[in-house]
């Protein structure tokens, strides 16, 4: 595993982050609502990119999926509306694991091509390539038309007449039929398809990607995905059968082995904790020892299993959702009960001897807008957040496209309601985004004098935590307790230092809607271990604002304006 977890991800959804169409009708089609091309990622949307001090670009929803857009004419087999989600589809309901999907060509025949060059493109500008492996679950309509010679589908060679076996690919509901949820009105009241007559013809029935044995899941379910068997009875206290190598592993490993042959540096692998971590360890290790370079990020929300899904599992970065998220949410949002304890809580006992391993992030694709009226309402409020964010450890830090220009996630796109998120169901433009995007320039033209400053934030903030050591490869001394009866102190406000032998940065943030001003104070022991005496001139390497200690075993003032944070080298 490398020693420099300091990766800085820009995740964004190709067919999103391209599109300069800004129609954004109600479940619109590709020809009225838009969809962004491979090729629209050009040299200079990479190059700023770049320059904003990201490392990675994970590439979100590129695979095959299934769609209600009529393909066939390029030899690709229609969707059955009433198992898709939107007019787009979901990106996480796969078709065809060995194809791309054509939304997303100039050239639909030259769509492999087209991907290709840009993960070179991508290299060329000195960034990695990151892409969505989803292991646990498939389209309803999955089929492989661009498969290699000799590889079998999933289910093929399945015996369904059995519930399951572990030699099968997916679970069955012997003498049962599926039932498409009653209510779905796939595409809204315009969408006409000689396939939309709320059927679909899979006999037996198979389970349901969230884990659903039943032949008729509702519409909240994810009715338009396959439960895939890695070797557990899940109607049999979980029974597992992993010796011999159930079949799906090598089907698993053949898939990731294509991609990687292409020169992708990294998977985010979703909803990992719906498949056994064995198969994680076996697949993870085996990848690497061909493509060592390689980097595995788990989607995982029980923190009673990430020692797991690192030791066993052999991923090197997990999400950090149900913890500092979640404790940063509540700050920024003002709720009674948030608490800056809690951040102590996550790297003290969740995340305990696992810290740099730890993927951060206040948006991605699953989770509201900042900027929405569902969140904070306001991109400013998230500054202490992501200071945090990007600041507490050495693991890496993720921001989703469109959050550094306080893109809101407004509007009712069609199968995604108006929840404060961006679709990945529906073709839609992102309206604050495109204003940076400006034609394909991605020149920010035309972006508010707030939301270039916004921009210049994360930009600062993210190349501050990439290019200076005591941040990226620093340790981390908290001071929330040396200072909770300092002046000024309350639990809105978290404070800590970032340090090696070369450099420090006390970090300072404010959660409050108010201006505080505490006398901050390091403890002796720290003060004796890094040999601090005398006057000391403290900088913000944000905004260059200084401070003085005249004796700093006496500590040091600092004024905070609302909902802030500094970065203070000394």
């Amino acid at each position: 595993m490398a020693a420099d977890h300091k990766l800085i991800i820009y995740q964004l959804l190709p067919r999103l982050f391209g599109n300069t169409k800004q129609a954004n009708k109600f479940y619109g089609s590709i020809e009225e609502n838009g969809s962004g091309k491979f090729n629209d990622i050009s040299d200079k949307a990479l190059q700023e990119l770049k320059a904003m001090g990201f490392t990675h670009v994970w590439y979100t929803g590129v695979i095959e999926h299934a769609t209600m857009t009529d393909y066939s004419q390029f030899g690709i087999e229609p969707d059955d509306p009433d198992v898709v989600k939107g007019r787009a589809g979901s990106p996480y309901a796969i078709k065809d694991y060995y194809d791309v999907d054509p939304d997303l060509a100039a050239d639909v025949n030259n769509r492999i091509a087209e991907y290709e060059a840009l993960i070179k493109r991508t290299h060329d500008n000195g960034l990695k390539v990151m892409m969505d492996f989803v292991p646990n679950h498939v389209a309803r309509t999955y089929t492989s038309d661009q498969k290699p010679g000799g590889v079998r589908d999933f289910g093929e060679d399945d015996d369904k007449s059995k519930a399951f076996s572990p030699a099968n690919d997916f679970y069955y509901l012997p003498g049962q039929s599926f039932v498409v949820p009653p209510g779905y009105n796939p595409g809204g009241d315009e969408f006409n398809s000689p396939l939309k007559d709320g059927k679909f013809d899979e006999n037996p029935a198979k389970a349901t990607g969230n884990d659903r044995f039943t032949s008729t899941p509702s519409i909240n379910d994810w009715f338009e995905t396959l439960k895939l068997n890695y070797g557990v009875d899940y109607l049999d206290n979980r029974k597992t059968y992993f010796d011999p190598i159930p079949p799906l592993w090598n089907k698993m490993y053949d898939i990731l082995h294509f991609w990687s042959e292409k020169g992708i540096d990294g998977f985010r692998c979703d909803m990992v904790e719906m498949v056994p971590f064995e198969f994680w360890g076996w697949i993870i290790e085996k990848l690497k020892a061909e493509f060592s370079q390689l980097i595995f990020i788990g989607e995982a929300y029980e923190i009673g299993k990430y020692h797991d899904y690192i030791s066993i599992g052999k991923f090197d970065y997990l999400y950090d959702k149900v913890g500092l998220y979640d404790a940063l949410r509540k700050l920024t949002c003002n709720w009674p009960d948030a608490n800056t304890w809690e951040i102590n809580q996550v790297w003290n006992r969740d995340c305990f001897g696992i810290d740099q391993h730890m993927l951060r992030f206040m948006e991605n694709h699953d989770e509201q807008r900042i900027a929405s009226r569902f969140f904070a309402g306001d991109p400013w409020l998230a500054v202490p957040g992501m200071i945090v964010t990007a600041t507490m450890n050495t693991g890496p830090v993720m921001i989703y496209s469109g959050q550094e220009c306080g893109e809101p996630g407004n509007g009712n796109e069609g199968f995604s309601n108006d929840d404060g998120r961006t679709t990945i169901f529906d073709y839609w433009g992102v309206p604050e985004h495109q204003k940076w995007l400006n034609e394909g320039k991605f020149d920010g033209a035309q972006l508010s004098g707030s939301q270039r400053d916004l921009r210049n934030f994360y930009s600062k903030l993210l190349n501050i935590s990439g290019q200076n050591e005591a941040i990226r490869e620093g340790k981390f001394w908290e001071l929330m307790v040396a200072n909770e009866r300092q002046p000024g102190f309350d639990t809105r406000l978290y404070l800590f230092l970032r340090y090696t032998d070369k450099q420090r940065i006390l970090v300072i943030t404010n959660f409050n809607r108010e201006r505080r001003n505490i006398h901050v104070i390091l403890p002796p022991d720290l003060l004796q271990l890094l040999q601090l005496s005398g006057s000391h001139e403290f900088t913000d390497l944000l905004s260059g604002a200084k401070f003085n200690a005249e004796d700093i075993m006496n500590g040091v003032t600092i004024d905070l304006p609302a909902s802030s944070g500094f970065l203070l080298g000394f």
